[in-house]
């Protein structure tokens, strides 16, 4: 009896209280969550009871108000509950972060974030583009083999996974219902999906800088961290551990942040680590060029390959996967080569290594991905091939497919491997670390291909969706089975940021060069696809701002064309966000700096 005393008297207090004051109240009990529900339901109970006993004394559109109210803050409750259960990967997410540390984790959390930038850009084109052409698609008499699964040609070059296969008409599905306008509705849904994705990298990159850099909970002290941020409502043994294994990862994480020594070297040690690091960068950079040069004069030979008459089908097929075979050796065995580097030059921080070899594969591969546009927008373009567009679209379909079947094998052979030679052959060795540098820079890579790919492939994002998926899972198990926890534990909130950034640029940002170039200059081709017989991609729209000058009601339409993407102030925009870029990657760098000083400047207090 005692027992229920006490709780009418908690119910009481909870009914007389507002809402949010009664939401946090709840919130701050030291009960399980099917308790607190419990609770919750019965105060909603109670003051569902209360307002009908007051029903005489208010009128009717006031009860109904307030039922409203209450069926909606449950169905918001309910809600939250189900999407937090439907949030792909969250326990994975707690066991890697718990056993591998901030640093793997981050890695994880970057591919389920590029993840969803596929299904968005899947869902649009699929849409916007796909489903309209259907009603005006011609019947593909082309035979499937199976070689187009990996080659991208033959039978898929006739479907709407290309370019050259949507139509320049105005499709309309009855002669007097509404029409559909194949060419704005391509070049304005591809437009409005990349201006989507850079407002939301800017975004990404302010609150990621914010959470990581400017939040002042991230200078509180550890033992904060220590005494106050455990959940008393975890009562499963399973969630205790792993709970205890990420808090445990996290101090860890921090002490090794404060308590790291600053080593003393003297003139000669420090010319042989300048010298190391010299010799480091120009082998480096040497590769890098070496590289590009192999990729360059390889892809003059590419068109030929494309254009050359083979004696059978078979050996058509292995030409064209030369290019991406080529590509993919260089983007996969060239980065173990500046691991291997990063470990000669023995970094004081393991931050600064991952930071260099970062910076030497981005250099790599972005130069690997600017001479293959070079070559789309100036070799492909000007050949005599009757849809260039489609060759395009065919041979980024065969990077990020190659590319991904090196990734798989990647995990069997430079993780598996290297597992059963540490702890078999050469003990010593013992298991490798999983190598976060090279593993984002791959993702950084696919995710490149995809962009540039949209425009001539829009159903790419649903490929490399799928890839995504399967490399979470398969990078998972290789990580649980092949690698051992790093050595230095240290603190990598701020990678997110890092990857986020070097997502926007240079990626974007040459995403955007490259797809500027070719609706703005180069001219479509003459036999297929929705701009055939224009002067460029962008004289569509000239045309249709030409047809809306006749209509009284289209001015505004007219204005804005002509004032924000013609004026001064279109590129005002642009340079606006550059500077505000080009700030938040100078506040990383210096607001890194000072949480290291305040950090170490408590602990001495």
């Amino acid at each position: 009896s005692f027992f229920f005393e006490e709780e009418a008297k908690l119910i009481g207090s909870l009914v007389s209280m507002s809402a949010r004051e009664r939401t946090k109240a709840i919130q701050k009990m030291p009960e399980t969550m099917e308790k607190k529900r419990e609770i919750r339901n019965k105060v909603l109970k109670e003051i569902t009871e209360k307002s009908r006993k007051h029903g005489n004394q208010h009128d009717c559109c006031a009860q109904c108000l307030r039922r409203m109210a209450v069926s909606y803050r449950r169905f918001r409750n309910s809600l939250s509950e189900y999407f937090y259960i439907l949030q792909i990967w969250q326990k994975t997410l707690k066991v890697i972060g718990g056993e591998f540390g901030t640093g793997v984790l981050s890695y994880f959390i970057f591919l389920k974030w590029l993840l969803t930038f596929n299904i968005f850009s899947f869902l649009i084109n699929f849409s916007f583009i796909t489903i309209p052409q259907f009603v005006a698609a011609a019947p593909n008499n082309l035979s499937f083999t199976g070689l187009e699964l990996l080659t991208g040609a033959g039978y898929f070059q006739e479907t709407v996974l290309y370019y050259g296969f949507y139509t320049n008409a105005t499709i309309r599905k009855t002669e007097k219902g509404a029409s559909y306008n194949m060419q704005l509705a391509y070049i304005f849904t591809v437009g409005i999906y990349f201006v989507i994705c850079l407002l939301s990298l800017v975004f990404s990159m302010a609150k990621s800088f914010r959470r990581n850099f400017i939040n002042p909970q991230m200078y509180s002290g550890q033992a904060s961290k220590l005494l106050c941020t455990w959940d008393f409502n975890i009562t499963n043994d399973k969630a205790v551990k792993l709970k205890q294994k990420n808090l445990s990862t996290q101090i860890k994480e921090a002490l090794f942040e404060v308590n790291r020594e600053v080593l003393n070297f003297s003139l000669k040690e420090r010319f042989v680590h300048f010298v190391i690091h010299l010799a480091a960068w120009v082998a480096s950079l040497g590769t890098a060029v070496a590289a590009c040069a192999g990729v360059y004069f390889l892809s003059i030979h590419n068109l030929e390959l494309f254009m050359k008459k083979h004696k059978n089908e078979l050996e058509g097929q292995a030409a064209m996967l030369v290019l991406p075979i080529v590509a993919s050796l260089l983007n996969a065995f060239i980065p173990f080569f500046y691991s291997w580097l990063g470990l000669l030059e023995k970094f004081q921080n393991p931050r600064h290594q991952i930071y260099v070899t970062i910076t030497r594969n981005i250099i790599l591969k972005i130069s690997i991905v600017g001479i293959l546009c070079y070559y789309w927008l100036n070799v492909v373009s000007a050949s005599e091939s009757r849809c260039w567009e489609t060759l395009v679209g065919q041979d980024i379909y065969r990077l990020v497919l190659v590319d991904f079947i090196f990734c798989l094998l990647g995990c069997l052979f430079g993780e598996f491997v290297r597992r059963i030679i540490g702890t078999t052959i050469c003990v010593n060795l013992g298991m490798p670390e999983f190598d976060i540098a090279r593993n984002v820079l791959d993702l950084i890579y696919a995710q490149t291909l995809t962009w540039i790919g949209v425009f001539f492939s829009p159903l790419l994002p649903g490929i490399q969706m799928i890839t995504f998926s399967i490399v979470f899972y398969v990078k998972k198990v290789s990580l649980m089975m092949n690698c051992q926890p790093p050595r230095k534990v240290w603190r990598a909130a701020q990678m997110t940021t890092l990857f986020i950034f070097l997502l926007f640029f240079p990626s974007l940002v040459g995403v955007l060069s490259v797809i500027g170039v070719t609706v703005w200059r180069l001219k479509p081709s003459k036999e297929c696809g929705p701009f055939r017989g224009l002067s460029s991609m962008y004289a569509a729209i000239s045309v249709w701002i030409e047809i809306l000058k006749n209509y009284s009601g289209s001015k505004w339409v007219v204005w804005i064309y002509q004032n924000l993407f013609q004026g001064a102030l279109f590129f005002f925009i642009l340079s606006t966000i550059l500077l505000i870029v080009t700030y938040l990657y100078w506040q990383i760098i210096e607001g890194r700096k000072t949480m290291v000083k305040l950090l170490r400047k408590q602990i001495v207090n």
